[in-house]
Parts: C-alpha cells; structure tokens; sequence
C-alpha cells in the first residue's frame, strides 16, 4: 500500500488554513465532477479530491495524517505502525465518510488510517443525548492511552498528555496538549475503556459535560505479553534443569517473586500454566511459560571435554523419530 499525499491532490501547502483547503477543493470539484468534466479520468480525479478533502477538511484526521505522514514520501511503501494514533483526542462527532460528498468509497489507504477512528465516531453517535429543551449533553470524547503491565498488576495514579486537534480564529490547525491524572485499576485488559466522567465535549446550555473514554492499551514489555487476562512469558531453561527438574524463580510485573516447577524431561515448546498468576482481574488471567531449552557454548576446554563425554556416554540421537 502506498502512502498517499493528500496536500499534493489538493494542491495546497502543508500550512494551508481551513478556507484555503476548501476553495481548492471547490475549484477541483468544479473542474472533475463527472456531470461537468470533459477530463478523461474525471471519475478517478474526484474520489481522491473527496477523499483528500474528507481528511484535510476535518481538524482530527488531518492532525493525525500530519503526526503520521512526517516519516512518509508519497508513493512510499506505507503500513502505520502498532498504536500510532494513541494520546490523540478524538471528539467521535464524524465518521470517515463525513463531508466526502457522493463518492462514498476510500482507498484502502484511507480504510487502514481511519477504519478505527471511524468505530470510535460511530460509537459516540450512537450514545443518547439527554436533551432538556435547549440543553443537551455534551459529546462523549475518546481516546486511546498506554499503559505499563505493572501498572494494571498494581494499580497506580499517572498523568497523562493528550493532543487535542483545534482550528484556530485563522483556520489554522494547532495542536494543544491537555493533561489529566489518572487511576489506572487493577486488572485493566488490553482494549478495555475506561470513564472519565465529565472530561469529554461541553454540554449544551445547562446539560451536562459528556465523557472522555479512555481506551486502554498496553506498551511493549521486554518479557511478558498480555493475551485477554493471561500473561505469556519464554522461559529458557538450561539442559540439566530441563532433563532433571528444577526450581526456577521468576518475578511478575507487579515485582513479586514466584517459584516455578520445571518438571525433568521437559523439552523446548512446552508449556507450563501458573493459575492465578496472569493480569488480577475477576477472575484473574494465568501465568503462561513457553519453556526453551538453552545450550550452553562450547568455548572453554572443560565445555568441550563434558559435550565429548556426553556424545560419548549417552546413547542419544535426536533425530531417531525421523524418517529418511
């Protein structure tokens, strides 16, 4: 998939302000709208106008694109990178067709940017405004945070900085940082929302401010990875401990330390599962080992002699089960 150049398609500067992404959207879609245009490729022309415009017209999506485009040359080989959109405010008023006139179909690069911001616009709409007369409540806002594993084995208080897209008096797009502190629970799960009441769009007249919902998800961790309420780890193990049994310890997220089991003839593969040791939830996830068996170098001269005296001692072939 290639990275799209929405500002070359409309033909305007990357500091272009609100007025001037519309007038040249207005004079491209007077020159190839295919009731009008005499161009032979007038079709193709106004899907990418309206697509362009669809994302430079709306404040949320074209912040987005600028975070993400600045690492891209159009036609350049493009996949956006795991969590790219996360600590961005979304207010989940449009969905990604909004404002796209009557060419309705998107590019599949448009789709892998702004399918899931999108869902999120569809969810806020379909939440119910408490309309009173002229007061209404304000709009559910989203947004999606990460968060350390050891805080969801623990529980902590963090602060957080989102980016909020706003256009100024000007038409120009800024970009301001709103922080918040934060309780982050035990037993979070990856995609989980969280509420915070009140912290999302302004209720209209005298309704109420809606929320900020805050969709969790969790950062790289160099040894455990969260699956649903279990946590997996590799566990390496050396020869002895995985042909004779051992004891092993090991510490959790939450910095506690815990004893595992290696039960002797254990090979590279299996899998071993510690009840009740996974993410604390209710009920809480397991602790799940991936054992891999680690050969030491043979690079001393006492290395060499104990493999030598293993090949010599040990009626072994690890490739007996196969067959020729």
């Amino acid at each position: 998939m290639d990275f799209k150049d929405y500002y070359a398609t409309l033909g305007v500067a990357k500091d272009a302000t609100a007025d001037d992404v519309k007038k040249s959207f207005r004079k491209l879609a007077r020159k190839y709208h295919p009731d009008v245009s005499k161009e032979p490729d007038a079709d193709a022309r106004m899907k990418e106008i309206n697509e362009a415009y669809t994302v430079l017209s709306d404040p949320e999506k074209r912040a987005a694109y600028d975070q993400l485009g600045r690492a891209y040359q159009p036609g350049q080989d493009f996949r956006p990178p795991p969590d790219w959109d996360a600590g961005f405010e979304f207010s989940g008023r449009r969905g990604p067709g909004a404002g796209a006139g009557d060419y309705g179909d998107y590019s599949d690069f448009f789709a892998e940017l702004f399918g899931r911001m999108g869902a999120r616009g569809a969810r806020a709409r379909g939440e119910p405004f408490e309309a009173e007369g002229l007061h209404a409540r304000g709009e559910d806002h989203h947004a999606k945070i990460l968060v350390d594993l050891e805080d969801v084995y623990r529980g902590a208080s963090r602060q957080i900085s989102l980016r909020v897209p706003k256009v100024d008096a000007e038409g120009r797009l800024l970009l301001q940082t709103r922080t918040l502190n934060v309780q982050i629970p035990k037993g979070l799960r990856e995609g989980q929302l969280m509420r915070l009441a009140g912290q999302g769009g302004p209720g209209l007249g005298e309704g109420k401010p809606g929320d900020l919902m805050l969709e969790v998800h969790f950062k790289p961790h160099p040894r455990f990875q969260a699956q649903g309420a279990d946590v997996t780890m590799t566990l390496p193990v050396a020869p002895w401990e995985a042909a004779l049994g051992a004891v092993v310890a090991l510490r959790l997220p939450d910095g506690a330390n815990l004893n595992v089991r290696i039960p002797p003839g254990a090979q590279s593969g299996r899998q071993l599962r510690v009840r009740g040791k996974g993410i604390p939830a209710n009920p809480a996830g397991d602790l799940v080992l991936d054992v891999r068996v680690v050969v030491p170098p043979a690079d001393t001269p006492r290395a060499k002699e104990l493999y030598e005296a293993m090949a010599r001692d040990l009626e072994f072939d690890p490739r007996a089960g196969m067959e020729n």
